[in-house]
């Protein structure tokens, strides 16, 4: 076993030597990364200023948009930087603060869907009772409990992986994850592995099965209800269920290629599956909630055209 030592820094291996492309990658991660700071703003600013979204509904998403635009800027700064490096190394005070807002930015939105998915199941099955069960009050409540409890979360992991005696210092992705950090160490690593089981059990099985129930009694009514009631559960859960899909899908692939053996990929495609769970959120939900809400689309058309559409 090698002697553990303190570690300074940390190299990043999962970076190849691109040539002259990494001026093209600089471009394209620039890009991106504009998009998602101007789109989920002017969503923010959209939902702020406009009395007529001060609705449940939309200040979950202003929650939501909030934590991409954190999580975006806790993510592509690093990354612009190491493409243009020849040196792909990072200092290990600057690697947990990112472990700290990648985990952290992950929590808030997982918590943020569940919370939202039991507000359209009230909203759809008791549509008469919905103001007075999803009040002003509650809805600061839920998104301060989401934002707390995720902060929470997050310093617990991170004061237990801090302290952890390190054997190595060679990370294989393109950024900093926990898991990573986890797997480097020569000391003992059990109470880790069951704040991971305990939290993943607790709290992600929880929320799933918060979502399942929303969604059947939302089904049961669409079945059960009118028409007009069916188009409201579309129009209103579609973009919900599409963001769900997206981040879940991403959140598996990232677990599945830390605990397993996935160099018979070809390097950069285990690039963008980890890259995946934390750019889909920020790139695709403005859009899609963009265009699927109504009251979105008309009050960023009038900002547009400067006048009423």
């Amino acid at each position: 076993m090698i002697n553990s030592t303190q570690v300074l820094y940390f190299a990043l291996v999962a970076y190849f030597d691109t040539g002259a492309f990494k001026y093209l990658y600089f471009m394209i991660v620039m890009a991106l990364y504009m998009l998602i700071v101007c789109t989920n703003l002017l969503l923010i600013v959209v939902i702020c200023v406009n009395r007529s979204l001060h609705e449940p509904m939309y200040l979950f998403l202003c929650s939501l948009f909030v934590n991409e635009l954190y999580g975006s800027t806790g993510l592509f700064p690093f990354l612009l930087v190491q493409i243009l490096s020849d040196i792909h190394t990072v200092s290990a005070s600057l690697c947990f603060l990112q472990i700290y807002c990648v985990h952290f930015y992950g929590s808030v939105e997982l918590f943020t869907l569940g919370v939202m998915s039991y507000d359209r199941y009230l909203a759809i099955c008791y549509p008469l009772q919905y103001h007075t069960r999803m009040t002003s009050n509650k809805v600061a409540v839920l998104i301060a409990s989401v934002w707390l409890y995720s902060v929470l979360a997050t310093v617990v992991m991170m004061s237990l992986s801090v302290p952890l005696q390190l054997c190595g210092n060679t990370i294989q992705k393109v950024y900093c994850d926990n898991y990573s950090i986890v797997k480097l160490a020569c000391s003992d690593t059990t109470v880790n592995n069951i704040y991971g089981l305990v939290y993943m059990f607790t709290i992600i099985v929880a929320l799933i099965i918060l979502i399942l129930y929303s969604y059947m009694r939302i089904l049961k009514v669409c079945f059960s209800g009118s028409k007009q009631t069916r188009q409201k559960a579309v129009s209103t859960c579609t973009p919900h269920l599409f963001s769900l899909l997206n981040f879940s899908f991403g959140a598996f692939f990232e677990i599945v290629q830390g605990r397993f053996n996935m160099n018979s990929l070809p390097i950069m495609l285990r690039i963008v599956l980890s890259l995946y769970w934390l750019t889909c959120q920020p790139l695709f939900n403005p859009v899609m909630y963009g265009l699927k809400m109504s009251k979105i689309r008309n009050i960023c058309r009038s900002l547009a055209f400067g006048k009423r559409m």
